[in-house]
């Protein structure tokens, strides 16, 4: 049980670096129930409470998960890909809107203010008003929680459209808004966070405390440099892979240099 940590580490550290490797190994198999947690504080001749604390480090970490009433279980270790590069064009090619496992529900279409760093990533002044679509994503199969997020949209494009509608639209929205705006999307930006959640956001993703999230604020323009559309995306950070591939440069790339002030 000393053979990660040594010694001297916390012993419930040591029970959940042993029970870490029993999952990884696939002696504890996904889905697999683990046994009573009086059980396993016999087994490591510990007090409950730290058994108790051994097995927070390890739902903290999202390999175990418990159910009221039934026990604790190892979790499924399905993630959702997101991949940044070639999205568009995948789309373009195949219009299928979601992945077959997911639900996707509108919660919010139509006109609201915009603050913060999406008013900064829309270059507007905050409070501008914008045509919002704030969405809930669910798996199919267990109706869990896996995406929170929201499309911005300016009033110019989206203003007084289907897109203030709450309904899914029948195609990728980015098709949609080429089509409204008369313009082509043609640069992307993703900005990536690691953070805690908002209380609303805990709740939405039905998350323990203290675990994380991870945040994307995409900025999409088109040709002439406007912005067709900003979003944002907030996934359980141990739920979510970000794939990103690319062509290797044949040339070294020029540093940047800093601007002028």
């Amino acid at each position: 049980m000393t053979d990660e940590l040594g010694a001297r580490a916390p012993k419930y550290l040591q029970i959940a670096a042993e029970l870490r490797r029993s999952i990884r190994d696939g002696d504890l198999k996904a889905g697999e129930r683990l046994p009573a947690e009086t059980a396993l504080a016999e087994r490591f001749r510990v007090s409950p409470i730290t058994l108790r604390n051994a097995m927070g480090v390890l739902r903290a970490e999202g390999l175990i998960e418990s159910r009221h009433g039934v026990g604790t279980f190892v979790r499924e270790s399905r993630r959702l890909q997101r991949r940044s590069r070639h999205r568009y064009g995948r789309a373009r090619s195949d219009q299928r809107l979601l992945t077959a496992h997911l639900r996707h529900d509108i919660v919010f279409a139509g006109k609201a203010p915009v603050r913060g760093e999406i008013a900064a990533a829309m270059g507007v002044p905050a409070g501008s008003e914008v045509v919002v679509r704030r969405r809930h994503l669910y798996d199919q199969e267990t109706g869990r929680p896996e995406e929170i997020g929201a499309s911005y949209i300016p009033t110019d494009i989206a203003g007084g459209t289907y897109l203030e509608t709450p309904q899914v639209v029948p195609k990728a929205l980015f098709l949609c808004i080429e089509e409204l705006s008369g313009k082509r999307y043609a640069t992307a930006r993703d900005h990536w966070f690691s953070r805690l959640p908002t209380a609303e956001e805990a709740a939405a993703l039905e998350l323990p405390t203290g675990a994380p999230v991870m945040q994307v604020i995409h900025v999409a323009r088109a040709d002439d440099g406007s912005v067709l559309e900003v979003s944002e995306s907030v996934w359980p950070a141990d739920r979510i892979v970000v794939i990103d591939e690319y062509p290797v440069e044949p040339e070294p790339a020029q540093p940047d240099t800093p601007s002028e002030v």
